[in-house]
C-alpha cells in the first residue's frame, strides 16, 4: 500500500493519558512477494467510464429525466477497477438505478453490471402523505426508537414505482434493527424492506449496550471459523497481546464483562467501525488511512493506558482493573493518531507537534461519539432494573473508563477543569503533550459548538473564551471537515500558529468547492482568537 514518504520508518508511540515508554519497535524482514499487479489508474478508469456513459448505450436504460452521477473508483484484483454510478430521476434518487463499469488497469472498459432492465417513466407526484408513509413504516418493528423523515424515491421496478423510503430504528425480538421500508406513494402498500443489521449477532459489549442489549460487529468467516476481522472495513481487526486475532466456531463474541478481553474487542471493533464510517460519511476520507483501510488493534495491555505505536493500537484497562480502556472515544483517539500519521507531514516532529497530535486523537474521539450518538442515559430493559451501558456523545475524554479513578482524562469544553491550558501561551510548545492538547481541543469545541451552547445535559456546556468574546459554532460535522482539510495541509514543522493558518486556508478551499461559506471562515478565525493562538505570517485575512 502506498504511504506518504514523510512517514519514515520509525514507529512513534502516542499514549492516551500520561507520558509512557513506547513498546520497542524495529525493522522487520519481509518475505519475497509475487510480481506486483499493474498499477491502476483511477483517473483513466473514470474518464473511460464517463465516455461510455455519455455515449448513452441502450444497456444503461437512461431516460431524458435521468441524471447520472459517478460515485467513485474501487480497486480490484490484478489491476481491475470498478467505476460506480448512481442516478436520479427528475431529481429523485433511484433505488436500483445504480450500475458499475469495470475496466482494466489502463482504463479500458471490460464490462458493465446493470440491474435496471427498463427505461423509467413514472409520475413523481405522490397520492399518499409523508406522515402516513412514516406511520406505515413504524408498524414494521415491535419496538421503535426513531423514524426518519420519509424520502420520495423512485424504485427501478418495471418502468418505475414512486415510493417513500423511511428508516426505522428499533429492535425486533430483542435484536437491534435499522429497517429501510419502501411504501408505495399511491397505494400505501409496503413493497420492499431491508435491514442494515444483517443477521444481528448476540455480541456482548461493555460500552455499547452491555448485557441487556447485545450489539453486532462484523467478522470474517472462513469455513467453520470466524475471526475478529471486519469483513467490510479492510485492515480493522482485534487480537490479544501476542497479535493473535480472536477466533471461534460461532459468530458470538464477548460476555459484557468489564474484565473480559473478548468483550473489549467487541467494544474496540464497534468503535473502529464507527470511526471508519464517520471519516467516510462526514469527512470524505477514504477509510482511516486515506487509502481505503484501517489498522489492527490489540487488547489486554496490563497497564492503565492505551497507545498507538505506528502500526496498531493497543488497549489496557483502568487502574481499578474493572474496565478495559476501549470506550468509543479512547479507541477513536488512538486510531486518530494513525490519521495524523497518514496525512501530509506525518507525525514526526517537535514537542509542540506532539501536543497537536494528542489533540487530534481527542478530536477524532469526539467526532466518532457524535457520529454514533448513542443514548445518554441507561434505560430499563425488559422489566428488569439492569441499566444498558453506552458511550454517549460529549467532549470529555475517557469519562466512561475512569482510567485513573478521577473521571475524564481531559475536558475539551474547559481544559482547565483538568489542569490543562485553555489558552495559548509561550509555555505551551514545551509543555507535556497531553496537557498541551488543551489549546487545540478548546479551539475545536468553540468551532463546533460555540461558547454559549447552553446544553450541558447533552454534552454541550457553555465554554469560556480567553479574550472574553462570544463565539458561534459551525456544528460538529462541519468543524470535523474543516479540521480534516487542515490536516491535509499539515507540514512536518507543525505549530499552533501554522495549524491556525492552514485551517483558514482549508476553509477557503472548501468555499471554492461549495463545502463551506465565508461565515465559516470568520467563525474559524474567531475560535482561534478565543484561545489566544497568534496569527501566522501570510495567513488569509479575508474570504476571497
Amino acid at each position: 500500500m502506498r504511504r506518504l514518504s514523510a512517514l519514515g520508518t520509525a514507529a512513534i508511540a502516542a499514549g492516551l493519558a500520561v507520558a509512557m515508554s513506547a513498546p520497542a519497535t524495529g525493522a522487520t524482514t519481509r518475505a519475497a512477494s509475487a510480481p506486483p499487479s499493474p498499477t491502476p489508474s483511477p483517473q483513466a478508469a473514470a474518464a473511460s467510464a464517463d465516455r461510455l456513459v455519455a455515449s448513452g448505450p441502450e444497456r444503461l436504460h437512461r431516460s431524458p429525466k435521468d441524471t447520472i452521477v459517478r460515485r467513485g473508483v474501487t480497486r480490484g484484483a490484478g489491476g481491475l477497477q470498478y467505476v460506480a454510478y448512481e442516478r436520479t430521476y427528475a431529481g429523485l434518487p433511484v433505488v436500483g438505478g445504480d450500475f458499475v463499469v469495470a475496466t482494466d488497469a489502463s482504463g479500458r472498459v471490460l464490462s458493465t453490471s446493470v440491474a435496471q432492465n427498463r427505461t423509467l417513466s413514472v409520475s413523481t407526484t405522490p397520492k399518499l402523505t409523508a406522515e402516513r408513509a412514516a406511520a406505515i413504516a413504524r408498524g414494521r418493528l415491535a419496538k421503535v426508537t426513531g423514524v426518519s423523515q420519509p424520502r420520495l424515491t423512485v424504485l427501478a421496478e418495471g418502468s418505475g414505482r414512486l415510493v417513500y423510503e423511511t428508516v426505522v430504528d428499533g429492535s425486533y425480538r430483542q435484536r437491534p434493527s435499522r429497517l429501510h421500508v419502501l411504501v408505495d406513494a399511491a397505494s400505501g402498500k409496503v413493497v420492499q424492506q431491508w435491514d442494515e443489521v444483517q443477521d444481528a449477532d448476540d455480541d456482548r459489549s461493555y460500552y455499547h449496550g452491555g448485557s441487556q442489549n447485545p450489539t453486532s460487529i462484523n467478522s470474517t468467516q472462513s469455513g467453520t471459523t470466524y475471526t475478529m476481522r471486519d469483513s467490510t472495513r479492510p485492515g480493522i481487526s482485534c487480537a490479544n497481546q501476542s497479535g493473535t486475532v480472536y477466533s471461534g466456531t460461532d459468530d458470538v463474541w464477548g460476555n459484557a464483562s468489564g474484565t473480559n478481553l473478548e468483550t473489549a474487542c467487541v467494544d474496540a471493533m464497534r468503535a473502529a467501525a464507527a470511526e471508519s464510517d464517520m471519516v467516510r460519511a462526514w469527512l470524505e476520507r477514504n477509510g482511516l488511512n486515506g487509502n481505503g483501510s484501517g489498522w489492527p488493534m490489540r487488547v489486554g495491555l496490563n497497564q492503565a493506558n492505551a497507545f498507538w505505536n505506528g502500526s496498531y493500537a493497543n488497549f489496557g484497562r483502568n487502574n481499578a482493573g474493572t474496565r478495559q480502556a476501549t470506550p468509543t472515544d479512547v479507541v477513536a483517539h488512538e486510531l486518530g493518531h494513525g490519521i495524523f500519521q497518514t496525512t501530509p507531514g506525518g507525525s514526526s516532529g517537535g514537542n509542540e507537534k506532539g501536543g497537536l497530535n494528542e489533540s487530534t486523537g481527542d478530536i477524532f474521539g469526539a467526532l466518532t461519539e457524535w457520529y454514533l450518538r448513542e443514548p445518554r442515559v441507561g434505560e430499563q430493559f425488559s422489566g428488569t432494573t439492569a441499566l444498558i451501558n453506552y458511550d454517549p456523545p460529549d467532549y470529555l475524554v475517557g469519562e466512561e473508563v475512569d482510567l485513573v479513578g478521577s473521571g475524564p482524562i481531559r475536558d475539551m469544553t474547559n481544559p482547565s477543569a483538568k489542569g490543562h491550558p485553555n489558552c495559548y501561551s509561550s509555555s505551551v510548545p514545551s509543555m507535556e503533550v497531553h496537557a498541551a492538547a488543551g489549546v487545540q481541543n478548546h479551539w475545536f469545541y468553540l468551532l463546533a459548538e460555540g461558547s454559549n451552547a447552553n446544553d450541558a445535559a447533552n454534552g454541550r456546556p457553555n465554554s469560556p473564551t480567553c479574550n472574553g468574546a462570544t463565539v458561534t459554532g459551525v456544528g460538529v460535522q462541519k468543524a470535523g471537515r474543516i479540521f480534516m482539510e487542515t490536516l491535509n495541509l499539515k507540514t512536518s514543522t507543525w505549530t499552533h500558529s501554522l495549524a491556525r493558518r492552514a485551517s483558514l486556508q482549508a476553509v477557503l478551499n472548501l468555499v471554492v468547492v461549495g463545502k463551506a461559506t465565508c461565515t465559516d471562515f470568520t467563525r474559524t478565525r474567531d475560535a482561534w482568537n478565543a484561545v489566544n493562538v497568534p496569527a501566522a505570517a501570510n495567513e488569509p485575512t479575508t474570504c476571497s
